[in-house]
């Protein structure tokens, strides 16, 4: 069967017909709406009133998955159709996800689910074949990594760590349960015995994926997380599809501009938009609709800012965005020098676009043009002179190199262009075909001027030794940075 969009699957049971139902079926991707289709996919296969017996539920973060093939391949004791759920499972997750199910466990126990933390928590010392002793506060920092050393950022950790111990819940042996269970899958299952696997991703270059693919069906749930139009159009549509559902159960509306207030507190955060639209619900009675005030008098801000948000804002010299934001992403733990990283870089690019537009490659440039004069009359110029740049560039390499490693007289010696490792930091056009950024980021360069941008390098780097030399806190260190460049 193919895999089809959670969309599609009531066109899919209605359709169905007399058909059986396959053996297996795996449903991932978001949380919200995997619970959505499982629960339709259930109804379908075994009604609530025969689900105490012919329907075994399993945690897919303690579940031992010999069990679970153990349990789909036993008969029923009444007739009829029998289901297994593997909930939640890790099956699809390696030692490469170690920060996805170190962030799944820190969510639970923020949720006040420490059973589910500590589920997320024992699948990856799994994974890593490690033990409680090895993540407690003295060796934490050498098997997690740095940011996970004991303090009160990670108390999340300690605490699920207790309950681990207090529960006496063993460390699942490390082995390949992936293969174990696809080898399963293909010798099949009982006639009227189906298996559901829920979680949140996949790896589609897995055999386990294919052979899923091939005896079962596999149902999307996901939503593309990034930051481009296409990704922004499909978590829009996802939202506004819970948004109608929410509002139309509880015959309630709201306008676009209390719809944007609440998008603006959450982000796209499905669980968190859905909970605090319900709430908004609660909170209105019996009032017909949900206004902006509403929104701002009731939910806090949780929306997690991405990092280009700092940036932008940095770029168009507003302190009071640039401070708003830095203050939001410091918040949900991105560390302070990642954002100053990320500053130091914006500043470059504005200052390389300075430097375009005063050469001889930047004559076409005007600083009211539209985009469709920059596609035509400019975007060419900019990739020549990101070409004569890497050519410099590779020149300078080349002279370092051989004042490093002089030849020896009479030894004849053969030359290796080597491309600069600094290279692909310095282009203003990384991706040419993409041109609106970059028109952006040309629009953006015209609020400084070249010596205020020279002067905020000088400043970057005293930030710099402030910042890893005195001591000082980050954040202030941060916050002057910004003042200094954006007020000058």
């Amino acid at each position: 069967m193919p895999v089809i969009s959670y969309k599609d699957l009531s066109k899919y049971l209605e359709d169905r017909g007399s058909d059986p139902f396959l053996s297996v079926y795996l449903i991932y991707g978001e949380e919200l709406l995997v619970q959505g289709a499982f629960d339709e996919l259930l109804d379908a296969l075994i009604p609530a009133s025969r689900r105490s017996i012919n329907y075994d539920p399993l945690d897919g973060t303690q579940a031992n998955v010999h069990e679970v093939i153990e349990r789909v391949n036993t008969f029923s004791l009444l007739p009829g159709t029998k289901v297994i759920a593997l909930r939640d499972s890790r099956i699809f997750y390696t030692r490469q996800d170690k920060e996805r199910l170190l962030g799944n466990a820190r969510q639970a126990y923020e949720d006040d689910n420490l059973k589910k933390a500590a589920g997320h928590l024992l699948s990856l010392l799994g994974l890593l074949n490690l033990a409680f002793d090895d993540i407690d506060k003295t060796n934490r920092s050498k098997s997690l990594g740095p940011d996970y050393a004991s303090g009160e950022d990670n108390r999340w950790l300690d605490e699920t760590l207790i309950y681990c111990r207090e529960n006496n819940l063993p460390v699942p042996a490390a082995r390949d349960d992936s293969r174990t269970l696809q080898l399963a899958i293909a010798k099949g299952f009982p006639g009227n015995n189906h298996l559901i696997i829920t979680t949140d991703m996949v790896d589609k270059r897995r055999g386990l994926y294919k052979t899923l693919s091939s005896e079962g069906m596999i149902i999307d749930c996901s939503v593309p997380k990034g930051a481009r139009r296409a990704d922004r159009i499909a978590q829009e549509a996802v939202l506004a599809e819970r948004k109608n559902a929410i509002l139309g159960a509880g015959q309630k509306t709201m306008n676009q501009a209390a719809y944007h207030a609440l998008y603006e507190k959450t982000g796209f955060d499905l669980r968190t938009f859905s909970s605090n639209l319900e709430k908004l619900v609660s909170y209105i009675g019996d009032r017909r609709q949900i206004t902006i005030e509403d929104v701002e008098s009731v939910l806090p801000r949780t929306k997690i800012d991405p990092i280009y948000e700092l940036t932008n804002a940095l770029a168009d010299r507003s302190p009071e965005q640039t401070l708003f934001f830095l203050d939001s992403i410091l918040s949900s733990d991105v560390h302070p020098l990642q954002a100053f990283a990320a500053m130091i870089n914006q500043i470059r690019k504005l200052l390389l676009v300075k430097d375009f537009v005063e050469s001889p490659y930047g004559r076409n440039w005007q600083a009211a043009c539209p985009y469709d004069y920059f596609q035509k009359h400019v975007i060419a110029a900019v990739v020549e002179y990101d070409r004569e740049l890497l050519d410099q560039l590779d020149r300078w390499q080349t002279m370092l190199n051989e004042e490093a490693d002089p030849p020896h007289s009479g030894i004849p010696v053969k030359k290796k262009k080597k491309k600069s490792k600094t290279a692909t930091d310095l282009l203003i056009a990384k991706n040419p075909k993409n041109a609106y950024p970059i028109f952006q980021l040309f629009k953006k360069s015209e609020r400084y001027t070249k010596e205020e941008l020279l002067e905020a390098v000088y400043a970057l780097n005293e930030a710099d030794k402030r910042l890893k030399s005195s001591g000082q806190n980050p954040k202030l260190v941060l916050e002057k940075i910004i003042i200094d460049i954006c007020g000058k």
